[in-house]
């Protein structure tokens, strides 16, 4: 860093001739000039002593500033001198150090072999750098990262050796936290995903003979309106409360969180008694939990699988628990189902049946919207139609909704399906408009991936620009599995900002999921959508006939309007005028129809007002 100090120099060498010649020197002048030479010699070799004293003074000051600690030794390999930051780090002043031995320092973790390495590499090199675990004066222990450098004197001789070494603790905890959220669910410190693949990797190459593997995979039924009542601080104790639960009931198992409400068991047995187990997990769990004072009991959804028997791949045997969740959901809440190679056929197929849907999407030939109306009860007046998709394919003829949209939303094709209903319902409007027809809004169905996914609210906003529709003719339906959804988020703010753009909101299905009269207060919504299972029975069944009465006294209380879905009888019409119900949807008033049949319908009901 600075020049190395020499009095090497001319001048103090001409200063030294100068001083030798002075004595010989016949005249007095040159006498003179000689003694001149000696003074300007001795301050050049002076100012180069006083220059070596300040860089000494700061190179002392920079050892003080440092962070990192300085060690000084001898070749006896005894302490000489240490900076501040030395006494920081470990405690020990330069008096309490000094003539000691570097090894009063030692932790204890490093054995003799490591020590020997150290001191060839010292030797054979002149230096050596790497991690060391040592101990404070207090007894912790610490990792710190040492770089050493053997000095030598003018004739190439170690004279001294100097160590540099930074207290790495926070980086090594720091490492450790980066460890631990790799590998750990940092709410429950169950192991996660990533960390359950390599214990089962781990526990299915250790299996011997006559052993086998249970697993199981567990979703908390309606956790996101759970967390919603209870509020996210008693959500996220109730989430570790089921951990610790369970990982008590699998004592020698593994039990980790695969991320929101879904936990993963996996147990080594020598028991064929898989189902017993899974109902002896689901009766431990089902206990009620005391959160915040209040007694909960859950819902759960299991689905599982045994090993070696269905697979012997980590990654097949975490499909074919999916797959057998999956088939558990499909069933309703609080259920399980153990995998079967039925399930994998029935993958296959849904896997074909996506793949041809991707097609149909890119191409748009396949698709088509098809429309029912609804109608005012008192006239019979049309006054709004719900878009429902319809999938012709050209080799098994009409695929159901109820089979692709399923598929649609659980391998994230939602979003954009969900898109183009929406874009076809708005250029539909446009259309119509065009040919000066009377339109009425169109109700289009949201899932939750939409919401979750992409950017819905600019979507909505710039089709309906484009087209130049007001939004007042576009009206969007959620069911209550939407509403209740965790991954959506705070939906009522999002739905608020559509409402103020005009959008209208409905409620899809209401009846059937989690009814909520909290949602009903806060959420702004303006019609409920009773579902068609309450209106089959109508009249006749008195328990529907309650349900229906009581929602539209509700829903008249709040000011929301209701439109009971599925009417098909002129009884069920005069049972819900009598209740108060304003409008209707069902097969006694028209079925779904493609868009040039309802076309036709509005353009009759031109011809007829004019005449």
């Amino acid at each position: 860093m600075w020049p190395f100090f020499t009095l090497n120099r001319p001048l103090v060498w001409l200063a030294l001739a100068a001083l030798a010649a002075a004595s010989v020197l016949p005249i007095l002048g040159l006498r003179l000039a000689a003694l001149a030479v000696v003074i300007i010699g001795m301050l050049d070799g002076w100012r180069q002593i006083r220059l070596e004293h300040q860089r000494r003074r700061l190179s002392e000051h920079a050892l003080e500033l440092s962070q990192d600690g300085v060690i000084i030794t001898n070749t006896a390999n005894r302490i000489v001198a240490v900076n501040p930051a030395f006494t920081q780090i470990t405690g020990y002043t330069l008096e309490e150090i000094r003539g000691h031995d570097p090894s009063v320092l030692s932790s204890g973790r490093h054995d003799k072999a490591f020590y020997d390495l150290y001191w060839k590499t010292l030797k054979s090199t002149g230096r050596w750098e790497g991690e060391v675990w040592n101990q404070r004066k207090y007894g912790d222990q610490y990792p710190e990262w040492l770089r050493v450098q053997a000095f030598q004197d003018h004739k190439g001789r170690v004279s001294h050796y100097v160590g540099l070494f930074t207290d790495i603790s926070r980086h090594k905890a720091r490492e450790q936290d980066l460890s631990r959220i790799g590998f750990e669910d940092p709410l429950t410190g169950l192991p996660n995903r990533r960390r359950l693949h390599d214990l089962l990797a781990s526990r299915l190459q250790h299996l011997r003979a006559g052993e086998g593997l249970d697993l199981a995979l567990i979703d908390i039924d309606a956790f996101k309106a759970i967390n919603d009542n209870l509020g996210v601080e008693n959500g996220d104790r109730l989430l570790s409360r089921f951990g610790q639960r369970l990982a008590a009931q699998v004592a020698g198992g593994i039990v980790g969180r695969l991320g929101g409400d879904e936990f993963m068991v996996i147990r080594t047995t020598t028991f064929d008694d898989h189902e017993k187990w899974v109902s002896s997990l689901r009766q431990h769990l089902s206990e009620p939990f005391e959160i915040d004072e209040s007694s909960l009991r859950l819902g759960l959804t299991i689905g599982s699988c045994r090993a070696p028997e269905d697979g012997t791949d980590p990654n097949v045997l975490f499909q074919r628990l999916e797959s057998a969740l999956y088939s558990a959901k499909r069933h309703g809440s609080n259920h399980d189902r153990r995998f079967r190679p039925s399930l994998e056929v029935e993958t296959d197929r849904h896997l074909t049946i996506l793949n041809e849907l991707r097609q149909a999407l890119a191409h748009g030939s396949q698709l088509e919207i098809h429309y029912q109306t609804q109608h005012r009860l008192d006239d019979g007046k049309m006054v709004g139609m719900e878009a429902l998709l319809r999938w012709h394919h050209p080799e098994h003829g009409l695929i159901l909704p109820s089979e692709f949209i399923p598929l649609a939303e659980r391998y994230g094709l939602m979003p954009a399906l969900g898109g183009w209903v929406i874009d076809q319902a708005v250029a539909q409007l446009a259309t119509w408009r065009g040919l000066g027809l009377e339109v009425v809004p169109i109700w289009v169905n949201l899932s939750a991936l939409q919401l979750i996914q992409g950017d819905l609210e600019s979507h909505l906003i710039s089709t309906l620009a484009q087209y130049r529709v007001p939004a007042q003719l576009l009206g969007l339906e959620l069911t209550e599995s939407v509403l209740i959804d965790e991954r959506a988020g705070d939906i009522s703010s999002r739905l608020e900002a559509l409402r103020q753009e005009g959008l209208q909101i409905a409620i899809d299905d209401f009846g059937t999921g989690y009814s909520s009269m909290a949602y009903l207060k806060r959420l702004p919504i303006d019609k409920l959508k009773l579902d068609r299972e309450f209106i089959r029975a109508l009249p006749h069944d008195h328990a529907d006939a309650a349900i229906t009465s009581a929602v539209l006294a509700m829903a008249q209380g709040l000011h929301m309007d209701v439109i009971a879905e599925g009417v098909e009888t002129a009884e069920q019409r005069d049972f819900l005028l009598a209740r108060g119900c304003r409008h209707v949807q069902g097969y006694l008033y028209a079925r779904p129809q493609p868009a040039d049949e309802v076309e036709s319908r509005l353009r009759e009901a031109v011809e007829s007002a004019q005449t």
